[in-house]
């Protein structure tokens, strides 16, 4: 009897952390997503100006949360036509045969330097592991903020443009990431 009270007791205190947890929309007007890379002697600069999904998170218990995100490729932006159109083109993302690029967590992890998002990345049709450090910036009413941040390599998922001709010397390899989302809480 003392066991199953015990047992009991250990459920009542898991339930208010679990029932905690809310669903988040992204909210694409006051979200970005936008990226370097090395090009020739500079950084180049561009963004996605889209991005949905939907955010699982109770900033009690992070370690329960879950979190997907879809990002069309055809909202690549960077200031020139030109570059835009040859970003969706086979030499890089393949926009045709796949027009989205996405991400689903596999796991939450709190750790001393922040929280930690582990998932699956998916661009041209390739799933590869990612470890996003995300920054909750915390709620104000119905809305969450999240500063995000991760560091890629093209060649992973099969961009190699340009690769083998210059060794790296026009575009670089590492494409470092950054994530701004507001979240909007979904209505029950």
């Amino acid at each position: 009897m003392k066991r199953a009270l015990s047992g009991l007791a250990i459920l009542a205190l898991t339930l208010p952390a679990l029932a905690a947890a809310e669903t988040w929309e992204i909210d694409s007007a006051h979200s970005t997503v936008s990226y370097k890379i090395r090009h020739m002697l500079s950084n180049l600069t561009g963004s996605f100006g889209t991005l949905s999904g939907t955010i699982e998170f109770d900033p009690e218990n992070p370690a329960a949360g879950s979190v997907e995100v879809t990002i069309p490729v055809s909202s690549i932006e960077t200031h020139n036509e030109k570059r835009n159109a040859h970003l969706q083109s086979e030499d890089f993302f393949d926009a045709a045969n796949h027009p989205n690029l996405t991400f689903k967590s596999t796991k939450f992890v709190q750790t001393d330097d922040g929280l930690k998002v582990e998932g699956v990345l998916n661009m041209r049709g390739v799933d590869k592991p990612v470890t996003l450090d995300v920054e909750y910036l915390g709620m104000m009413g119905d809305v969450a903020g999240f500063s995000v941040s991760t560091k890629l390599n093209r060649q992973d998922w099969g961009i190699s443009w340009n690769r083998a001709l210059d060794n790296g010397a026009l575009l670089g390899d590492d494409v470092t990431v950054q994530i701004e989302i507001e979240a909007k809480k979904k209505a029950a």
